[in-house]
C-alpha cells in the first residue's frame, strides 16, 4: 500500500486506517495488542482512537482504548516512530456527564486539556493528527438528518477552536488537525477562518461512508475536494450489517449474538444502523457481492477502498482474523458493470443508515 497524504499536511499514511474503539470493551487488552501487532507488520501505519473510547461509551471505560494504545506503545520501543497516531477530543457531551461533566459547550481550555489528558494515556509526546470528534454546534449526526435552525447555536465559536488547536501546535504537542461528524458549512467555515487568521488548516474530516451510507457524496465531496481535505471513512462495514452475516438472522432478535455489535450497540441506542430499512439494503448489496463471486465483506470494502472521495479507510475489528479478512480485501476491484449495479440499488434505497 502506497501512502497517501492527508490534505496540506505533512502526514502520509496508508490508505488503510486501524479503528480501535473496540479496544477496552469488545477486546481485552492481551487482544488489542495482538490486532495492533498485527497490523503494524502487515504494513498499517495509521492508528485512530478517541478519549471517549471504548464505544458504546459507559463512564466506566472512558479513555481505556487510549490507554491500552499507550502500555502496548511503550511494549514496542521504536512502534511510535513507525505510525501516525489519530485521537478526538469529545464534542459537547450532552448524553455522557462523564465527559467534562456534561458540558453542553467544548472550550478552547478543554481542548487544552484534554489534548494533554491523551498525551498522557498514549504516553507519547505527540499526537500526529488531533481532530474534534463532532461539532459544537447543532449539526444533524448519528442518526440525524434534519438541521434545526431554531436550536440556538452558543458553543464556542469555531475561530476561538481553532485558536485552541493551533496553540497545541505551536507548543509541539500536535503536528494537524482534523474533524469529525462534520457537514460541508462547518468543513468551509474551519478551512476559511485558518486561512484568514493564519491558523492550523483543517487535514481531514472523518465521517461515515460506506454502501448504506454515502452522504459524503451529497456535495461534501465537492467541499472536501476543493479545499483539499482528505476524507477519513469511518463505519466501511456499517457495524457488520455488510459483511452478510445477519443476512438470515434477525435485526435484534434472540438469534442475534450478544457480542455482536449491531445488538450491543443499537438494541438500546436505536441509531441508524440499527434500522430494519438498512438490514434491508445490506442484504441487497450482500446478494450482489456473491452475484458476483465476492463475498460482502469484499463488495463492501472495495467500495470504500476504490473510490476517489476516501483517503484512508478505518477499519474496526475485534480479532486477528477479522484484521486479516480486512486487509486481504485490498486490491480487489469492482467492475464497470458491478458498479453501475450498485448505484442502481442506491437510486431505489438511498441510504438508509444515513
Amino acid at each position: 500500500m502506497k501512502t497517501i497524504q492527508l490534505g496540506q499536511s505533512d502526514l502520509h499514511v496508508t490508505p488503510i486506517c486501524l479503528g480501535t474503539m473496540t479496544f477496552g470493551e469488545q477486546v481485552d487488552e492481551a487482544t488489542s495488542y495482538d490486532i495492533l501487532d498485527r497490523s503494524l507488520e502487515r504494513g498499517v501505519n495509521f492508528i485512530d482512537t478517541a478519549e471517549m473510547y471504548a464505544v458504546p461509551p459507559r463512564a466506566e471505560t472512558l479513555n481505556a482504548t487510549e490507554k491500552i494504545i499507550g502500555n502496548w506503545l511503550v511494549k514496542h520501543p521504536g512502534a511510535r516512530q513507525k505510525l501516525v497516531l489519530a485521537t478526538k477530543v469529545a464534542g459537547p457531551s450532552r448524553s455522557m456527564p462523564w465527559i467534562r461533566s456534561g458540558s453542553p459547550d467544548l472550550t478552547g481550555a478543554d481542548i487544552l486539556a484534554a489534548c494533554d489528558g491523551s498525551l498522557q494515556r498514549l504516553q507519547t509526546d505527540v499526537i500526529d493528527l488531533y481532530q474534534i470528534h463532532w461539532p459544537v454546534r447543532s449539526v444533524p449526526a448519528f442518526g440525524g438528518i434534519y438541521y434545526h435552525p431554531a436550536k440556538v447555536d452558543e458553543g464556542t465559536p469555531i475561530h476561538a477552536q481553532l485558536e485552541a488547536l493551533g496553540k497545541l501546535v505551536q507548543a509541539g504537542k500536535v503536528r494537524a488537525v482534523g474533524l469529525s461528524n462534520e457537514t460541508s458549512y462547518g468543513v468551509h467555515e474551519f478551512v476559511r477562518l485558518a486561512d484568514q487568521y493564519g491558523l492550523p488548516r483543517v487535514a481531514t474530516v472523518q465521517n461515515p461512508y460506506c454502501l448504506l451510507n454515502r452522504t459524503v457524496e451529497n456535495g461534501l465531496d465537492e467541499t472536501m475536494h476543493r479545499l483539499d481535505v482528505a476524507l477519513l471513512a469511518y463505519s466501511p462495514l456499517a457495524f457488520g450489517l455488510l459483511t452478510g452475516k445477519y443476512d438470515a438472522q434477525g435485526l435484534t432478535g434472540a438469534d442475534v449474538p450478544e457480542q455482536a455489535r449491531l445488538k450491543k450497540f443499537e438494541s438500546s441506542r436505536k441509531q441508524r444502523w440499527g434500522r430494519p430499512e438498512a438490514l434491508t439494503a445490506a442484504r441487497r448489496y450482500s446478494a450482489l457481492a456473491r452475484e458476483y463471486g465476492l463475498t460482502p465483506t469484499q463488495l463492501a470494502l472495495a467500495f470504500c477502498y476504490t473510490k476517489w472521495q476516501v483517503a484512508s479507510t478505518i477499519i474496526g475489528v475485534t480479532s486477528v482474523a477479522q484484521l486479516d479478512e480486512c486487509l486481504d480485501a485490498w486490491g480487489t476491484t469492482l467492475s464497470e458493470d458491478l458498479l453501475t449495479s450498485i448505484d442502481a440499488i442506491r437510486w431505489e434505497l438511498r441510504d438508509p443508515a444515513q
